[in-house]
């Protein structure tokens, strides 16, 4: 529900709703000194678990299963309909998904939730028209026909390193999935039918399975999915797939074949069988399945992706990742920082910067540029160190955080490993200056043509970002004063070059477009936050004109509610009512801005006092965060420690 206007309610002062924050935000630190929270919300990640575990003949206990279907239902929504998110209108692909995974889970299909889906689906054009990854699913359980698929060749991986097109250059999250997928494809695995398989094909078409001519609807996307759609380029580089799939020699697809799991084996082993993420980890298990059934690596993969599932009350949820450990850990200590109130909370502090530090990657994996990885060393991944792949606005902050917590840590790292952080850090920044996630960005631009998901965006190749770029800054700007000297004049170039590039990237309007959060909100505090780092006066025009389009955007009621919508079209679109969270942000913005003391920041203030709660929590609001520009996720922890930041800041900048 949403809350009434600050001036409805007895708003406490500003350190009283800081400490009361702070006093819940502390509660909920675990024993490791981590913060922890849900990061659910893509609707296609449970399904994709409940169906690999039917494809593997891996029994789902009772409990659980009931879990997921709870879960699944609540996010139905009354047409029936499954989002590609909890929050979306409808998608073909979530849909039929979810319709399968329910049935696999013991509904049978009199079940008003499974009949109002299937009424949907129907009235929609059916699985025909779901998007690729849907399809590609759907075949694995032997429920749409493999070889009218849009192919996925494994002989890809067999290119010269240096083509355009080699897999190598792709950002390394469709890397891993599209990995996995060209593996099943080029095997054609799937699940051999059974009574329960014949009654989900005649649900899901509504008419004899035998009778469809599949290879009809080889491009048909149905509206829901029609996201980004497949361009000229794309569809021709599936017929010639199509071409290449009716002459490649076995002798050739069987070396490819070999390729793909050296591949998939090395990132296996390099993050413990946890993966990149939950996609290529359900495929990958799937992958050993069908290579060796009884084998340690199938039995591995999956227990670890037992640690992907998260229970929320009754429901049993699947994370987009396999934990959001050092990201929360990281923003929840410079929240705690920013307060007067510090002090009372040192042990808290102390047992987070244990856990900051023993983040920290080591070492690179052996041998990581053959399988087309960048370094590792000296980064902080998203979750935990186990799972590797470190980010670049994580390290950013993972260091940050550590050097601020350097007097109350009993054992303080190796220098050179901090030093190693900073290394990594410069090593993202791409030629236009900005910085990029995982990875330096290796593929052109156009590669994004050729995307063939229909439902993401701008996940063919690395991009810059004006987020990441903002917090590598920053984390160059402390490195300058930690290790005065060492890399100045690099150091100086890459900052200089950053503050460029986001000065680049902001609109005429004086916005920026985000690209994890919702969104010029978000990209307006990382903007703001990124310049100030890199030199730039807080007087200066693009400052001002930043903080004016903040200005101009808050909601009669003090707080910012921007939609979901922005992401897509690219502009501010109002969402109709406040989000604590982006206020927090436009508040960071403001004060950092200098501007603390004008009656915008002060009125946001007061909201947020507003909608604290009296045991020191906020409420749960819509999902602000946000991947691919279409599928958004929750970031439970956000309410807690971004409304704390802001008033701790705010309060700074009115006190001294």
């Amino acid at each position: 529900m949403q809350p009434g206007p600050a001036h409805h309610r007895p708003v406490a002062s500003d350190l009283e709703t800081i400490r009361k924050g702070i006093g819940f935000l502390v509660s909920r630190q675990g024993p490791d000194g981590s913060w922890r929270g849900d990061y659910s919300g893509p609707m296609f990640l449970l399904p994709m678990y409940v169906m690999a575990s039917y494809v593997t003949r891996q029994e789902i206990p009772e409990a659980a299963r009931q879990g997921m279907a709870r879960h699944l239902c609540r996010v139905q929504n009354p047409d029936g309909a499954v989002g590609l998110h909890a929050e979306d209108g409808g998608s073909m692909f979530t849909t039929s998904l979810c319709y399968v995974a329910l049935r696999l889970l013991g509904r049978g299909p009199d079940d008003p939730a499974l009949g109002r889906m299937r009424r949907w689906i129907q009235e929609h054009g059916t699985p025909l028209g779901a998007a690729s990854w849907g399809k590609l699913m759907l075949a694995l359980l032997n429920l749409y026909p493999m070889e009218d698929l849009d192919p996925v060749p494994p002989e890809l991986w067999l290119l010269p390193s240096s083509l355009p097109v080699h897999p190598g250059k792709l950002w390394c999250h469709a890397r891993q999935v599209y990995l996995s997928m060209a593996w099943l494809y080029g095997t054609r695995s799937r699940a051999p039918a059974d009574p329960l398989i014949d009654a989900l094909r005649m649900e899901l078409y509504g008419k004899p399975y035998d009778t469809i001519d599949f290879s009809a609807h080889r491009d048909a996307v149905s509206p829901s999915d029609d996201r980004c759609p497949t361009g000229r380029l794309s569809r021709a580089a599936s017929r010639v797939m199509r071409l290449h799939e009716r002459l490649v020699p076995d002798r050739v697809r069987d070396k490819a074949l070999r390729t793909l799991l050296e591949h998939i084996r090395f990132e296996d082993q390099s993050t413990g069988h946890i993966d990149i993420g939950p996609v290529n980890a359900v495929l990958n298990s799937i992958v050993h399945y069908f290579n060796d059934p009884e084998g340690l690596e199938f039995r591995a993969s999956r227990k670890a992706l037992g640690s992907y599932l998260r229970r929320e009350g009754d429901e049993l949820r699947m994370n987009g990742y396999v934990s959001t450990a050092l990201w929360d850990t990281a923003f929840a200590v410079q929240a705690i920082q920013a307060s007067p109130f510090a002090a009372d909370h040192e042990p808290a502090l102390a047992k987070a910067g244990g856990f900051i530090r023993e983040s920290q990657i080591r070492d690179d994996p052996p041998g990581f540029e053959r399988f087309h990885r960048h370094a590792w060393r000296g980064g902080w991944p998203f979750g935990d160190r186990a799972a590797g792949w470190p980010v670049s606005d994580c390290t950013a902050q993972g260091f940050r955080s550590l050097v601020a917590l350097e007097g109350l840590l009993d054992r303080w790292p190796d220098e050179d490993l901090l030093k190693d952080a900073i290394r990594l850090v410069l090593s993202y920044q791409n030629p236009d200056g900005g910085f990029s996630s995982y990875e330096p960005k290796r593929g052109r631009d156009w590669l994004e043509l050729l995307n063939p998901s229909q439902v993401f965006g701008s996940i063919m190749v690395e991009h810059s970002y004006v987020e990441c770029t903002a917090a590598c800054l920053e984390a160059l700007a402390l490195a300058s004063r930690r290790f005065p000297g060492w890399k100045a004049p690099e150091i100086a170039r890459a900052v200089e070059r950053g503050r460029r590039f986001i000065l680049g990237m902001q609109h005429k309007n004086g916005g920026w477009h985000g690209s994890w959060g919702v969104s010029f909100t978000y990209a307006a505090w990382f903007g703001v936050s990124g310049l100030l780092a890199a030199g730039q006066s807080p007087a200066s025009r693009e400052i001002r004109k930043a903080c004016g389009f903040l200005m101009s955007r808050q909601e009669p009621d003090g707080g910012w509610g921007e939609s979901a919508e922005s992401c897509v079209q690219g502009k501010y679109v109002r969402s109709g009512r406040s989000h604590t969270v982006q206020t927090a942000w436009a508040l960071l913005a403001l004060v950092a801005a200098g501007l603390g003391d004008v009656e915008s920041a002060r009125r946001a203030a007061a909201l947020l006092a507003a909608r604290q709660l009296p045991d020191g929590d906020w409420p749960d609001e819509p999902m602000v965060g946000v991947f691919n520009r279409t599928v958004l996720i929750h970031y439970e922890n956000y309410r807690r420690y971004f409304p704390i930041r802001a008033l701790a800041e705010f309060r700074k900048a009115r006190t001294g």
